[in-house]
């Protein structure tokens, strides 16, 4: 097995498609069951190649997933793990791929659980596959975590990384208009579906992440509207709201925040750009 020789052809093949030339690291380590950066280490490689049952069936199997990818299936469907601060979640068809840039968000709601009396009780509202539960469940030990969730294709992953990460977190099956009547929580936090239905996405994006998670109505805002009277519901005054939204809804979430929040306020995400508000629930 020529390492070098395989992913140079694979890359020129992915730029070709103008899918990322990383992506072909990604996937042969996958195949190799080892890292990306054991990927560049021959010794750990010569000893991996020389365990494997069968080389060419290795190699095979690497261009059958490459073959994938060139057809824009996400990568992270793929290898069936996204990667989100210190989680390996499971994903696949029907669920949105966890972006990086809503690690930001999860890191300044800790920072508030952190600020308060124990135990503090945390919603995520449309929780897709667990990403920022999890990450807050397994980060603040005080927190008691209930995941919503409606799409039955996005809870098929949600339940798989619950039971493999935490237990303890809480399902709830439901769309976020008529979920958990009569509960109060401290926080809420939620990526509701926010882009507008015109919108170009990239192909790997429009063309396999499910589009209920995506697209928000005509300007984006009408979903995002339906979770924030869904919050103001459910919190207590002086609770926390955190919502994700696109670089250029900021206006748009304040407006929508005005009525029911105070000290509203505007966050970048780790790229710099304006990706996340938080709010307080008015008395």
């Amino acid at each position: 097995m020529d390492i070098k020789e395989i992913l140079r052809d694979a890359k020129s093949q992915l730029l070709l498609s103008e899918c990322a030339e990383v992506d072909a690291e990604f996937l042969l380590a996958h195949v190799l069951g080892i890292t990306r950066m054991d990927l560049h280490n021959p010794v750990i490689v010569e000893k991996v190649v020389k365990a494997l049952d069968d080389v060419e069936i290795a190699v095979e199997t690497f261009h059958e997933l490459l073959e994938r990818r060139l057809r824009y299936e996400p990568l992270q469907y793929i290898t069936g793990v996204a990667h989100f601060r210190n989680l390996d979640l499971q994903v696949g068809p029907g669920v949105l791929v966890p972006r990086p840039e809503s690690e930001l968000l999860v890191s300044a709601v800790l920072t508030h659980i952190a600020n308060l009396s124990a135990p503090v009780s945390v919603i995520d509202l449309g929780a897709g596959s667990g990403a920022l539960a999890i990450s807050i469940a397994t980060e603040a030990p005080s927190a008691r975590v209930i995941a919503v969730e409606k799409s039955p294709e996005a809870l098929v992953w949600l339940k798989k990384n619950v039971a493999a990460i935490n237990e303890d977190l809480r399902i709830v099956e439901s769309d976020v208009t008529d979920a958990l009547l009569g509960v109060k929580c401290d926080v809420v936090i939620t990526n509701p579906p926010y882009v507008p239905n015109s919108q170009q996405l990239p192909r790997d994006v429009s063309e396999h992440e499910p589009a209920i998670a995506l697209f928000g109505g005509t300007d984006g805002m009408e979903i995002p509207r339906v979770f924030i009277a869904a919050a103001s519901r459910l919190l207590k005054p002086l609770g926390l709201l955190v919502i994700e939204h696109s670089e250029d809804q900021g206006e748009a979430i304040q407006g929508a925040l005005a009525l029911d929040f105070q000290d509203i306020r505007l966050h970048e995400d780790l790229t710099g750009r304006p990706r996340w508000t938080s709010a307080v629930r008015r008395k």
